[in-house]
């Protein structure tokens, strides 16, 4: 079983929110919007997992326009990030096949360039590299005129995840450049999201460096205002954290993949 947790460059259009919804059918598990970073988080699990992505990509091809995209989270187009993740037992060789037929299909049926990311290179490296240093892997060479370009992915469960700082964003700035560490899977970035700062970060071993692990580390170098776990979060990593802590960390037992896969009748309660 696979889960897909797309990033879409949309977060303040109530009717293209709700037709992504829509359009994720059954395999719906959580979307988490953000105004200032005009971006939606949703995630996608299940058997049909591949068919869902298809259906919400064709609305956000159809429905989001990057030209007119302002937003504090940087991006290559408005289907952003595209990846996919296994869940269970399910190997990596099924994510990345996933993967590539997704990419051969939106190129071929959406037009729509895409850049492969997980054991050739990273997202950062697309993010880098897209339409100059780096080709499209699939789909036309130039962007598309409305949807940009979208990277693919195949990766492990990953933890994204923001903390609030009582500080200027030139801080939060600092912050992240202090807290990022590849060998423990941290990337970071400072952002100025509305006016506040904010610290945003992917855990990509989050068995290694989880939500509490991220939140004190920050905390050691500025004023926390607050946390926010961007969509779910693997129900192991929950259960490493003292439950005295989930609140703090904006955490919850109802917020884990396995939860929102058993609430949706799907066959997948021993994800992680």
């Amino acid at each position: 079983m696979l889960a897909c947790v797309v990033n879409v460059s949309e977060g303040r259009d109530a009717g293209v929110l709700a037709a992504l919804d829509a359009a994720a059918g059954r395999s719906f598990l959580d979307r988490h919007t953000d105004h200032f970073h005009h971006r939606s988080v949703v995630t996608i699990g299940g058997p049909d997992v591949e068919a869902a992505v298809r259906a919400v990509a064709r609305v956000v091809v159809a429905r989001v326009d990057l030209r007119d995209h302002a937003g504090a989270h940087p991006r290559i187009g408005a289907l952003d990030v595209v990846p996919f993740v296994p869940l269970a037992d399910a190997p990596m060789a099924d994510a990345l096949a996933a993967r590539d037929d997704f990419a051969t299909w939106a190129g071929r049926e959406l037009a729509l360039p895409c850049f492969l990311y997980g054991p050739e290179r990273t997202l950062p490296a697309v993010r880098r590299g897209a339409f100059t240093t780096l080709a499209p892997d699939a789909g036309p060479a130039a962007p598309h005129p409305t949807a940009g370009g979208c990277a693919v992915g195949s990766r492990p469960v990953l933890v994204a995840y923001n903390v609030w700082l009582d500080a200027s964003p030139d801080e939060a700035r600092a912050v992240a450049t202090a807290v990022r560490d590849p060998q423990r899977g941290v990337r970071a970035l400072g952002l100025d999201v509305g006016g506040r700062a904010q610290v945003s970060m992917n855990l990509t071993d989050p068995s290694r460096c989880g939500p509490a692990d991220a939140y004190d580390a920050v905390a050691r170098l500025a004023t926390v205002a607050g946390a926010e776990l961007v969509g779910l979060v693997p129900e192991a990593v929950l259960r490493a954290i003292p439950p005295d802590r989930w609140a703090e960390l904006d955490l919850a037992p109802s917020r884990t993949i396995e939860a929102r896969l058993r609430e949706a009748g799907l066959d997948g309660g021993r994800s992680h």
